[in-house]
């Protein structure tokens, strides 16, 4: 597989998770209430966030898109990254340096066994990152664009980058590390299911079918003192009345009126919606006149973004402004020169300004262009993702106020994301920002994606370029100095606010839905030690933070 097309994969991931799949409850006339299944002990978790097709495949290959989400609590990073403010946390790295933008030591942990019994060293994690080379299919992070060579030296394995790129770091520390001695005889890893895995993870498989499986606690797990959950059961068949219904612990679902449904189900029930990205327009610069950076301020100007937020989100998401980071997840970050926090607000006299000096005039209800037509376009967005139509239904009512003519093109997810990557698209609906600000930026207007309409890329869809964004993230990727990176930063949120690349309209929530009723210590906006999703590696450091609730207190 190219890199290219893997790189196109994790994108649309990404893309996709941030767009809401509804749950309708709110409208049933019967109380909907939670119904625990008796059987299953106060030291075991329900979780909803594993669904067959509509069986299981045993797979715990944890570098295949088609792998069971557990495979990632048996499977362990280096470097257990938070992504929503891109937070570092040590995992089976205890520690790392660098010395330069070209080279980065890790220390790998003491201390760890594999579930087998067998210790974890520097060499399995050598042995992991040539694998990944010898079979570039299951390279899902993409850590052989960045690396030139590995090697080890006692504990520490030193990475050798192909150049200046010190925001490689958590890139690489991502990666999933497997065991030399199960993995080294395997004849092809890329079809290899790995239907009895061993980690050095929390958990280990249990009893499995292909419409459930469990894990069991990894006794010898080098935090086992902090996990108070025994045993986790998994279903296959996981539809939107049983995220409600079936006692789940811990799910993730974007749900219409989550307190008159999830929240009335059980007193037990609690929900966090974080911010996890920026939704946003996406003009093809290589379209007329989208070229043109008036036309987009005056499009920006244009809309009124707490009614896009209210309407798309059911008013879960808040306004997201036009710097490109996530509030307030970045705060850190964001430029004070910038007014307002980069929120751009309505204002329909400044949009029609920005529009004259593109050459468009409003004529009784239509802006008209010096050709006399008036001015109109497409907007794409996915069929399904309920929340971005509802943003492009208002988006098109909107822009009619201000005499702009728009048409809604919605094909299927698949088609959708083919029509974005190959440039077929005159404006569409998308994602911008990530817990990395600099893989946010870059990703996001870095020329060494751009390809014209017409080919496909794997970033930069709006086809953006400039010199001095270039130089920018350059100089980013040549410095260790944290403090000129976040000067970085700063000149790229002001070129994004001020050049209008994409245009921010609200913020992609992150839907986790989590029970007190056996566990406490999940993560809240008071406490937002890790994103509240239940896939990839996330969980594994939730899982290290809850307690059983104490019989006294149920």
């Amino acid at each position: 597989m190219s890199k290219t097309h893997m790189l196109r994969r994790w994108r649309r991931a990404a893309i996709v998770g941030l767009a809401a799949a509804a749950v309708v409850l709110s409208g049933c006339s019967i109380q909907i209430t939670s119904q625990p299944d008796p059987s299953i002990g106060a030291d075991t978790m329900l979780i909803n966030a594993d669904k067959g097709n509509p069986f299981f495949t045993r797979n715990f290959n944890p570098y295949l898109t088609n792998t069971r989400t557990a495979s990632r609590w048996i499977y362990e990073p280096l470097i257990l990254v938070n992504p929503l403010d891109g937070t570092l946390n040590p995992w089976l790295a205890s520690e790392w340096s660098q010395p330069d933008a070209r080279t980065i030591i890790m220390t790998i942990r003491d201390g760890v066994q594999w579930s087998d019994g067998e210790d974890m060293t520097a060499d399995d994690v050598a042995f992991t990152f040539q694998l990944l080379k010898d079979n570039p299919s299951l390279d899902i992070k993409g850590a052989w664009q960045h690396l030139e060579s590995v090697e080890t030296d006692g504990s520490d394995v030193i990475l050798h980058l192909q150049t200046d790129d010190a925001p490689s770091l958590s890139i690489l520390g991502q990666t999933m590390i497997v065991a030399e001695h199960t993995w080294e005889d395997v004849k092809d890893p890329g079809t290899f299911r790995n239907e009895q895995p061993v980690g050095t993870g929390p958990f280990v498989l249990g009893n499995y079918n292909d419409q459930q499986y469990s894990m069991d606690k990894n006794p010898d797990y080098w935090q086992a003192d902090k996990i108070q959950v025994e045993h986790i059961i998994l279903p296959s068949t996981n539809s939107q009345l049983d995220t409600v219904s079936r006692g789940y612990d811990w799910a993730y679902s974007f749900i219409s009126d989550v307190e008159g449904t999830w929240g009335a189900a059980s007193d037990h029930n609690a929900w966090w919606f974080p911010p996890g990205g920026v939704i946003a327009l996406m003009p093809n610069l290589e379209v007329a006149p989208f070229d043109d950076v008036n036309v987009r301020r005056g499009i920006a100007l244009s809309l009124d973004r707490e009614e896009i937020a209210e309407t798309a989100s059911e008013g879960y998401m808040k306004p997201a402004g036009q710097t490109g980071l996530i509030l307030p997840n970045q705060e850190e970050y964001l430029d004070p020169s910038i007014p307002d926090q980069g929120m751009i607000t309505q204002d329909t006299d400044a949009a029609l300004a920005a529009f004259g000096e593109a050459g468009y005039t409003l004529q009784g209800d239509q802006l008209v262009g010096a050709d006399g037509k008036q001015l109109e376009f497409a907007l794409t967005t996915a069929n399904g993702f309920t929340d971005w139509t509802r943003a492009a239904q208002t988006v098109q009512s909107q822009l009619a106020a201000v005499g702009v003519k728009v048409t809604l093109k919605l094909p299927q997810p698949a088609g959708y994301q083919s029509a974005i990557s190959n440039g077929d698209f005159e404006m569409a609906i998308g994602g911008m920002g990530n817990g990395d600000v600099y893989q946010a930026y870059n990703n996001l207007l870095s020329s060494e994606f751009y390809v014209p309409s017409g080919e496909a890329t794997a970033n930069n869809f709006e086809r953006y370029r400039s010199d001095e964004v270039d130089a920018l993230l350059a100089e980013y990727r040549e410095t260790v100095d944290t403090a000129r990176q976040m000067e970085i930063v700063k000149e790229l949120q002001g070129i994004v606010y001020d050049d209008l690349p994409v245009i921010g309209l609200y913020y992609g929530g992150i839907w986790g839905l989590f029970s007190d009723a056996k566990f406490t210590g999940w993560p809240s906006e008071e406490d937002p030690y890790m994103i509240p999703q239940n896939y990839d590696s996330a969980p594994l450091m939730i899982f290290t933070r809850l307690e059983r609730v104490k019989g006294e207190d149920k």
